[in-house]
């Protein structure tokens, strides 16, 4: 009795969080500007969005931290969308 309890409660959870999910926004990243001259933290900001090159576009979620980190660089990078 107490096996079926647990596997009918797992279902019941499985379903709630899959009613739930909430399907994250993605932003486009592109970099504009030079990286020449920045201060070491824009250019490791920058590699850590993936941007090692001008011109080029990149595709994030739009969390907290990526959009914290498009702040600080966001003199050389522009958003598409």
């Amino acid at each position: 009795m107490q096996e079926w309890l647990l596997k009918t409660e797992e279902l019941v959870w499985k379903k709630y969080l899959e009613d739930k999910e909430v399907k994250m926004a993605t932003i486009k990243i592109k970099q504009t500007k030079s990286r020449i001259g920045a201060p070491k933290d824009q250019k490791r900001t920058l590699d850590a969005l993936g941007l090692r090159k001008m011109n080029r576009v990149v595709e994030h979620d739009a969390n907290p931290a990526i959009l914290g980190m498009v702040n600080k660089v966001k003199h050389l990078v522009t958003i598409i969308e």
